[in-house]
C-alpha cells in the first residue's frame, strides 16, 4: 500500500449535489479497490491560471488515500473518462 495524494479540478457550473456525487465516487472506486481516504479537502470555486475547455473558474478537490498502485491508475483512469473533471493531477507520497 502507497499514500497518494490527488488534485482535481472539476467544472465551475456543477451543482453541490453533484460535486458529491463525484466525490463519492472517486471514494468508492478507492474503498472498492482495497484502499482507504484518508482526508478529502474542497477548496471550491477558484480562477484558473489559463482557460480550460472555455472556463475560467474551476472548483478544486484535493484528496488523500492510501491504496495499491493498481488503485491508482483505475482512479486516474476514470479521471480521463469522467467529464465534470477538467484537470487532474495525483502524486505517490514519501
Amino acid at each position: 500500500m502507497r499514500d497518494y495524494e490527488t488534485m482535481f479540478i472539476l467544472k465551475p457550473d456543477l451543482e453541490e449535489e453533484d460535486v458529491e456525487a463525484v466525490l463519492t465516487r472517486f471514494q468508492g472506486l478507492i474503498t472498492d479497490g482495497g484502499g482507504t481516504v484518508a482526508g478529502v479537502n474542497k477548496w471550491g470555486k477558484r480562477r484558473l491560471a489559463y482557460e480550460i475547455e472555455g472556463y475560467g473558474e474551476g472548483i478544486y478537490v484535493i484528496m488523500e488515500f492510501v491504496a495499491e498502485a493498481g488503485v491508482a491508475r483505475e482512479l486516474e483512469r476514470v479521471f480521463k473518462i469522467t467529464d465534470q473533471v477538467l484537470r487532474y493531477l495525483s502524486i505517490k507520497k514519501d
